[in-house]
C-alpha cells in the first residue's frame, strides 16, 4: 500500500474570496499618495504610524472603558493603520526590518483586541503578509518573519481569535478562511508549524468541530484540507486526533456521502480530503483498532455497493485498513466484504453507475481512474492474503480465485502481463538513458521502476505466490497453464518477488522486515 499522496492542492476560492481586496487597493492608493517608494524609511513611517494610533487607541480605552463612543475614532484610525501596512506584501525584502522594528508583538497583541473588526483586520494583514504568491523566491525574508511569528505566539492567537469568529457573519466567515490560509502559509515556509499548531492550541478539537456540521460552505471544505495537510506528514497528529475520537467523527462525516454525491466541485473536493485524513489517520496501529471498533469497515462496504462518489476512496480506505492489520482483515472476510472486493476487482462494478465517481479533473481521468481502482484493489487482495494465513477465513478467500472458472486468476494474469510490459518498456528506456550517458543510481532506476507499475507487479506476483502455496492442483495447473500461453515460467514470478525481497525497506523497524522477508522467500521456495 503507498502512502497518501501530499494533499496540498491550490484553493477554490468561493465569491467573495474571489472578488478584488478593495480594502488593499484603497491601502495601495493611500500610501502611494503619502509616499512614492517602499522603502526602509517608508516602512519606519509606516511602523511609527501603526503605532501611534495604537497607542492612542489602548488610552481612550482605558480612560472611557464604558463610552464606546469616545474611543470610536481611535478605533477606526487604527484600522486605517492597518491597511496601510497590507502594502508590505508588496515588499516582502523588507520583513526583517518589520521584525527588526519590533512590530510584530503589537500587530498580533491585535488579535485579541476587544473589538472583534480589529482583530479581523489583523487575521487578513497577516494572510497578505505571508500569501504563498508573496513569499515565493523569498525563502529567508520568509523564514525570518514566520520564526518572528512563531515566537510572538501567532498560532495560540489565531486559534483563540478562531474560537470567537461565526459563520453566519459575512465578515467574519472570510476572516477564519483567511486564518486557516495564514495557518497553512506559514506551514509551508516552516513545515514543524503543522506539528507546532496542534501542540500548542486547540486547533485539531475546532476543526473537528467543523467537519461535523451537515451544511456544507467554503469554510467546511477549507477545514478539511488544513485537517489533512496537518495529518499526512506526521504521526504525532495521527495519534493526538485518534485520542481525540478523530476516527468516528471523520467516519460520519464521510458517512453523510454513503448514498448520495457531492452536489458541486468544491464539494467533492472536500469529500476527497475527508478520504486523505482517514488514510493518514489509518497509518497508527492504534487508529486501526479504533476504525475496526467504529465499525470503519461495514460503512466503506457499503459505500462501495452504494457505487457513489466515494467508492474509489473507501476501496483506498479499507486498503490503509488492512495492511499490516490483520483484525481488519477478519472483519472484512466475516461481514462478507470479499464479494463486493472481487466483484470491483473483475470490473463487474457498471460502467454507467461508476460515471459520476469520476472526478473532472485532468489528475483523474477516466483510464487513470480505472487504474487507479485496480492497483488499490490488488493491494487490498495482497493485504488479505497477507492478514487471513489460516483457517476457514482462509478458505473462503482462496475459494474466490477456484469459483466461475478461475476467472480471478485470469483477471490476475492479464494484469500480470500488462503491468509486467509497462515495467520492461520503463526498463529499456533507463537502459537508454544510460547509454545517453545520463547517470542515475541503482536506488533512483528502481524507483523509476516503481512509478511505473512495478510495486502494483510485484504485489501481483505476491497473490500468485499465496495461490501456489495453497497447494490446489487445479490452480497451479490453471497458473500454469496461462504462464506457458504468454511464454512464461514460474521463474518469470520468482525473480519478480526476488526483487521485491532484497528492496523490503525497514520503515516499520527492522524485525517487521525481517518478518516480511521471511514471509516473501516463503513464497519464492514454493515455486
Amino acid at each position: 500500500m503507498e502512502v497518501a499522496n501530499s494533499m496540498k492542492r491550490k484553493r477554490h476560492d468561493d465569491d467573495n474570496h474571489g472578488e478584488v481586496d478593495l480594502s488593499l487597493l484603497e491601502a495601495v492608493e493611500k500610501s502611494q499618495n503619502a509616499v512614492e517608494v517602499l522603502d526602509l524609511r517608508t516602512l519606519k513611517k509606516l511602523v511609527l504610524s501603526f503605532e501611534r494610533r495604537l497607542k492612542e487607541n489602548i488610552e481612550a480605552r482605558l480612560k472611557y472603558p464604558d463610552q464606546p463612543e469616545r474611543f470610536a475614532d481611535s478605533e477606526v484610525e487604527l484600522h486605517e493603520e492597518l491597511e496601510k501596512l497590507k502594502i508590505l506584501a508588496g515588499a516582502p525584502e523588507l520583513y526583517p526590518e518589520l521584525v527588526n522594528l519590533n512590530a510584530i508583538p503589537s500587530i498580533l497583541n491585535l488579535l485579541s483586541h476587544e473589538n472583534t473588526d480589529i482583530a479581523i483586520d489583523v487575521v487578513h494583514l497577516l494572510e497578505d503578509l505571508t500569501d504563498e504568491d508573496v513569499l515565493e523566491d523569498n525563502d529567508e525574508p520568509a523564514r525570518i518573519l514566520v520564526d518572528s511569528l512563531i515566537e510572538n505566539n501567532v498560532l495560540e492567537l489565531l486559534v483563540q481569535n478562531l474560537q470567537r469568529l461565526s459563520d453566519k457573519d459575512p465578515d467574519e466567515m472570510s476572516a477564519v478562511y483567511n486564518t486557516l490560509a495564514s495557518i497553512e502559509n506559514m506551514i509551508e515556509v516552516k513545515p514543524a508549524v503543522a506539528e507546532l499548531v496542534c501542540e500548542r492550541t486547540k486547533l485539531l478539537r475546532w476543526l473537528l468541530g467543523k467537519i461535523k456540521v451537515r451544511e456544507f460552505d467554503s469554510n467546511k471544505q477549507y477545514a478539511s484540507e488544513i485537517l489533512a495537510i496537518l495529518l499526512q506528514n506526521s504521526t504525532a497528529n495521527q495519534k493526538r486526533l485518534g485520542q481525540m475520537n478523530g476516527v468516528d467523527v471523520v467516519l460520519q462525516a464521510v458517512a453523510m456521502y454513503k448514498s448520495k454525491d457531492p452536489k458541486t466541485s468544491d464539494e467533492e473536493e472536500m469529500l476527497e480530503n475527508l478520504f486523505d485524513c482517514l488514510c493518514c489517520l489509518l497509518m497508527p496501529l492504534e487508529n486501526k483498532e479504533r476504525f475496526v471498533k467504529a465499525e470503519g469497515v461495514e460503512l466503506m462496504i457499503i459505500i462501495m455497493k452504494q457505487k457513489k462518489s466515494a467508492y474509489a476512496s473507501a476501496i483506498r480506505a479499507l486498503d490503509f485498513s488492512m495492511t499490516n492489520y490483520p483484525p481488519a482483515c477478519e472483519r472484512f472476510v466475516d461481514v462478507l466484504g470479499l464479494k463486493t472486493a472481487f466483484a470491483a476487482f473483475m470490473g463487474k462494478a457498471s460502467a454507467s453507475s461508476l460515471t459520476l465517481s469520476i472526478p473532472i479533473s485532468k489528475k483523474n481521468k477516466k483510464e487513470r481512474y480505472q487504474e487507479e481502482l485496480e492497483e488499490r484493489l490488488v493491494s487490498l487482495i495482497a493485504s488479505l492474503f497477507g492478514g487471513i494465513l489460516r483457517g476457514s477465513r482462509r478458505e473462503r478467500l482462496l475459494s474466490k480465485f477456484v469459483e466461475n472458472e478461475y476467472e480471478k486468476i485470469d483477471r490476475l494474469m492479464e494484469l500480470y502481463i500488462r503491468y509486467s510490459d509497462r515495467v520492461k518498456a520503463e526498463t529499456l528506456r533507463l537502459e537508454q538513458l544510460e547509454l545517453d550517458d545520463l547517470e542515475m543510481d541503482e536506488e533512483e532506476k528502481y524507483n523509476r521502476k516503481l512509478e511505473s507499475g512495478l510495486y502494483t507487479l510485484q504485489l501481483i506476483a505476491v497473490i500468485l505466490g499465496h495461490l501456489w502455496c495453497s497447494e490446489h492442483p487445479q490452480m497451479r495447473a490453471r497458473i500454469e497453464l496461462l504462464l506457458k500461453q504468454q511464454k512464461l515460467t514460474k521463474k518469470d514470478i520468482k525473480d519478480i518477488l526476488e526483487e521485491y525481497h532484497d528492496n523490503i525497506g525497514d520503515v516499520d523497524g527492522a524485525e517487521e522486515k525481517e518478518r516480511a522477508q521471511t514471509r516473501i522467500q516463503k513464497i519464492i521456495s514454493s515455486f
